[in-house]
Order: structure tokens, then C-alpha cells, then sequence
């Protein structure tokens, strides 16, 4: 479609940068001659691939660059953040001590009624949900997590100090998040989500499973590696 690659283009020569007002749907139809209901499917389009952003009476505009993690170095979320300019704050929604059940111990590779902790946090970016972070520590590797102000300090930070990193293992996946994941990190109904589901060691040992959940039009993964 000519008004989707006018805009795509637009961006990748850098004639169009993040924050620049598009033409109007109606200059649209006269640039391109076009139908008004081709112009508007062709925003919507671009809206919904997270290009664009529309502003109701306001107009069209190029988005800003979705922000980046990368999957292979293991990073502080708030120092990742901090690193765009932008300020960070996280809600802790739960931290809570329990014992291993029959869902969760398989998770660490602990036996039944193993002391862990169970905490459930969402991590903001200029005060917008970036992550919703699922996360279960052994309570044996981490005893003062329960106690811990997430708010101050992240888990990844606090476990990093406390169990140093020996192994990660990490999953990528499209999901659909549940109700209460949608809500928490404040995600339109029908909107996929990027889940990173990583299981990290310290001392030949499952130390924490944690599920990252990051809305999928304003998140996504990059890395950059070396091939020997």
C-alpha cells in the first residue's frame, strides 16, 4: 500500500523522525488518490504495528523507537531504562514466602514443601508498565528476599549481588496474556504480549524461574553477538 511504504520509508531514510505529524487522512486521499476508508485502514495498520501513533483530534505521528532488551546479556531492567533517558519506577504487587507445590517445584528442581519465595512486580517506564515480572527464588539461595524493598532495588539486581550468575536459560515466546496480566500492565483487549521466561543458576543450583511479560506494541528483544 503506497501510504504504508510513504511512511516506512519515510522513517528509514530519516526524512520522517519519531514525533514528526503525518499528513492528515485527508491530505492522504488527495496525495495519493486514494479512498478516505483506504487512508484511515492504512493508519490504523500502521497504529497497530506500533509505527505510528494516533491522538483523537490531535493527528498522526511517527512513534517513538519501541524499546529494546537484549536476550542473551542478562541487564538490569531499571539501568536499561535509566539508559534511554527515561525515569523508572516499579509497583510491587506482591513478596511473599511459601512452599513448593506441585506447579512450582519442578520450576526450581525442588522437592515439595522447599521454602520459596514467590513475587510478583511491574516494572514502568515514564511511569507507562514496560514488564510484569513473575518470579520464584530459592529460599535457601536468597533467605532475606521476602524482606527486600523492590521498589529501591530490582529482584535481578538484589540476586545478582547475593547469587552470582552461572548459567541462564532463556524462552521467547508470542502469548496471549490472561486478564490480570492485561490489566497490570495496562494492554488493549487482543493485544499480544512478549514473555521471556528465564531460569537462572548460582553454585551448580536453580536459584530463580522467573516469567517477564512485556506488552508487544511497546516492547521487543535485540541482541548482537560474534561468531568465533
Amino acid at each position: 500500500m503506497a501510504i504504508k511504504q510513504f511512511v516506512v520509508k519515510g522513517i528509514a531514510s530519516g526524512e520522517l523522525k519519531p514525533g514528526d505529524r503525518l499528513p492528515s487522512e485527508a491530505e492522504l486521499v488527495d496525495q495519493f488518490k486514494v479512498s478516505r476508508m483506504t487512508a484511515s485502514r492504512a493508519l490504523r495498520e500502521l497504529q497497530n504495528s506500533g509505527i505510528i501513533v494516533r491522538l483523537p483530534g490531535v493527528g498522526s505521528f511517527v512513534a517513538e523507537p519501541a524499546p529494546q532488551s537484549q536476550i542473551i546479556q542478562i541487564r538490569n531492567i531499571a539501568d536499561e531504562i535509566r539508559s534511554r533517558g527515561h525515569e523508572y519506577s516499579a509497583t510491587v504487587v506482591q513478596n511473599a514466602s511459601e512452599k513448593a507445590n506441585r506447579k512450582t517445584s519442578p520450576l526450581l528442581g525442588v522437592a515439595l514443601g522447599t521454602p520459596i519465595f514467590h513475587s510478583i512486580i511491574v516494572h514502568n517506564e515514564a511511569g507507562l508498565p514496560i514488564q510484569l515480572e513473575e518470579r520464584f527464588v530459592l529460599a535457601a539461595a536468597a533467605p532475606e528476599y521476602g524482606t527486600r524493598d523492590f521498589t529501591q532495588m530490582t529482584p535481578n539486581e538484589y540476586l545478582t549481588k547475593v547469587a552470582p550468575l552461572e548459567r541462564v536459560d532463556h524462552t521467547v515466546r508470542a502469548v496471549m496474556p490472561d486478564g490480570r496480566a492485561r490489566e497490570l500492565l495496562q494492554m488493549k483487549d487482543g493485544e499480544p504480549a512478549l514473555l521471556n521466561i528465564r531460569q537462572t543458576w548460582s553454585k551448580s543450583r536453580v536459584v530463580s524461574y522467573a516469567r517477564l511479560t512485556h506488552p508487544g506494541s511497546r516492547f521487543e528483544f535485540n541482541d548482537t553477538f560474534t561468531v568465533a
